[in-house]
């Protein structure tokens, strides 16, 4: 039976996808369908990135009014879902953080709460100050999978297919990487939150994209319950504590522009074990004497590495129309990619003005 409800395709099923198709799905005003060539359920691949995040929710918007917004209104959809009981407690660690900084930093805290900056007196060696605050940590692979879920079972549609143009989806729909024979409904707008694929996209083609390299190293670490991380705007450079519900440690990590190598190098995995130990030696197990990094090596069960979705101009939220091949129909493409280092800490609030930009381009037209 016909729906009287607009249809919705979603390009991309990473974090920003997948919670911008969440969004769109629970205003009750929209059929959604998730088109993508990857899903959280498949084995890792560097094509994903979502998969290989850390990650914590911690704010590096600085002075970037747009960006702090996105940003405190995911912190707030995360405690929500994090609280005692929540719909997804079990995808989050609440835990206390403390942010060190080798120079004066303007980084906003202000959505976190027991917010306060650590005395000079306990401050280590060459760090310039440090804030500590309450946050979150997320647990990447259980958290992914239940965006997946909580969308499918609220009816919204998941297809893997590999779109090569945007104008496969314009005029064919969903159904053409169903079945071929079958008359598909055309959406009446697709967002687009293919990450790093925006660059290759036909149709899209973005060439501000770039990667972003990153790599993690996962240690089994569960008596380590809160997060650290130290800051250089010099360097460039940042380490990273992230301890997940699952007694799993995320330590990173590197941040490469333009390098596409696909597998964790030996080098860095070792430049990040150094650094996170120098950072926390409570990483080796309780009870060991004069701990060294020795005793975290045995405690390693994963290196990885991602590419980040960069873009030259940050991200790009925002509408364009695009006209049928056949038959002229013009229908909206609302963007929402290029979340660099940022797609899960800004993950509702930028789903939020995706939302806005589709509310408004449906209602007023080309």
């Amino acid at each position: 039976m016909p729906s009287d409800k607009n249809a919705i395709v979603v390009l991309g099923a990473g974090v920003v996808g997948l919670t911008t198709a969440l969004h769109l799905l629970e205003t009750g005003r929209y059929d959604v369908t998730i088109i993508a060539e990857t899903l959280p359920t498949d084995p890792k691949t560097i094509t994903y990135t979502s998969q290989w995040a850390g990650a914590h929710h911690v704010s590096l918007s600085g002075k970037d009014v747009r960006q702090q917004k996105m940003d405190k209104a995911t912190f707030d959809k995360f405690w929500e879902l994090s609280a005692p009981g929540g719909l997804a407690e079990n995808c989050f660690l609440r835990l206390p953080q403390t942010e060190y900084y080798m120079e004066e930093s303007s980084d906003p805290h202000f959505a976190y709460p027991e917010f306060c900056e650590v005395s000079k007196d306990l401050l280590p060696e060459k760090i310039h100050s440090a804030v500590s605050f309450k946050t979150v940590t997320i647990d990447i692979p259980v958290y992914l999978n239940w965006l997946l879920s909580t969308f499918q079972s609220k009816g919204g549609s998941v297809v893997r297919g590999t779109v090569q143009h945007i104008s496969q989806i314009v005029e064919g729909g969903p159904g053409i990487f169903q079945d071929q024979k079958r008359i598909s409904i055309k959406p009446d707008a697709v967002i687009v939150a293919v990450g790093l694929g925006a660059r290759s996209l036909g149709g899209v083609e973005d060439k501000t994209m770039y990667p972003i390299r990153g790599q993690t190293v996962v240690v089994r670490a569960p008596w380590v319950r809160f997060g650290r991380t130290i800051n250089s705007t010099v360097t460039g450079l940042w380490t990273y504590i992230i301890p997940r519900r699952s007694g799993d440690v995320i330590l990173g990590g590197i941040h490469q522009s333009d390098d596409w190598y696909p597998i964790a190098r030996s080098d860095d995995t070792r430049d990040i074990l150094e650094r996170a130990f120098s950072l926390c030696p409570e990483l080796a197990p309780p009870g060991t004497r004069d701990p060294t990094i020795e005793d975290v090596l045995p405690l390693v069960i994963e290196e990885g590495c991602g590419h980040r979705p960069g873009r030259k101009d940050g991200i790009r939220l925002e509408t364009e129309w695009f006209e049928e091949v056949k038959g002229g129909r013009k229908i909206p493409i609302v963007h929402n990619y290029g979340h660099g280092g940022y797609g899960y800490q800004s993950s509702w609030g930028s789903a939020e003005l995706a939302l806005g930009l589709l509310d408004e381009a449906l209602e007023r037209g080309p």
